[in-house]
């Protein structure tokens, strides 16, 4: 959702803003590493806290998700290693921040018809970020790129957000499902992608193949 443009004025700002932690040598995994620490602070607020500090403890975590990849540019230390570290980090933050929504329902919630709603909101939407991320990495491990979609890691954090700095649990609820029909959008948006560019690269080999026969005939 957010353009190529968006992306890069963002991680050309975040760079300005690691340079002096990059002067002081921190590696980028350790960065990644703190940014999963920010993420559990930010569960716990939410299940234990209010939901509008929650969302600020979001927001702030989001913020700091693209500091590793900043100081990795700064220092010139980008590897293969630090970015399997990070989206695997992504992950674990994510899935904590949904244990946090289901906690806080259980928690305050009354029992009944809503609480379980948002409990099942919360489970399946922790799913399908699972399956939105899952897509795009077993695409590029058979070699495709299937970075689109409506609702990548950025969009996600901020719908998220936005849930929790409402303050309400019933408006919490809403933005739920607003968000499970995104990032289930996005699945089908990259599983169509995959289907697309594959059957290209099939009919291109094949194109290939009858050419190749064609002129092994006429040599």
């Amino acid at each position: 959702m957010f353009g190529p443009e968006v992306q890069r004025r963002a991680r050309s700002i975040a760079e300005q803003v690691v340079r002096p932690v990059a002067a002081l040598r921190i590696s980028p995994n350790a960065v990644s590493l703190l940014g999963l620490a920010l993420n559990g602070v930010a569960a716990l607020v939410i299940a234990l806290g209010p939901l509008r500090w929650g969302g600020v403890w979001v927001l702030a975590s989001g913020v700091f998700d693209m500091f590793d990849g900043a100081v990795a540019r700064v220092q010139q230390k980008s590897s293969l290693f630090g970015a399997f570290l990070d989206s695997t980090l992504d992950r674990y933050a994510e899935g904590a921040l949904f244990l946090g929504i289901i906690i806080h329902a259980l928690r305050v919630g009354s029992p009944g018809s809503a609480q379980t709603t948002t409990i099942a909101l919360a489970y399946v939407a922790a799913i399908l970020s699972l399956v939105v991320s899952y897509t795009r990495a077993r695409a590029q491990g058979l070699g495709m790129d299937a970075k689109v979609g409506v609702m990548e890691r950025p969009e996600r954090v901020v719908l998220l957000s936005i849930g929790l700095l409402l303050g309400n649990d019933l408006w919490l609820m809403w933005v739920l499902v607003a968000f499970v029909v995104l990032t289930g959008i996005t699945g089908l948006q990259r599983i169509f992608h995959v289907w697309r560019t594959s059957a290209s690269a099939v009919g291109t080999v094949a194109s290939k193949r009858t050419t190749s026969a064609s002129s092994n005939r006429t040599s």
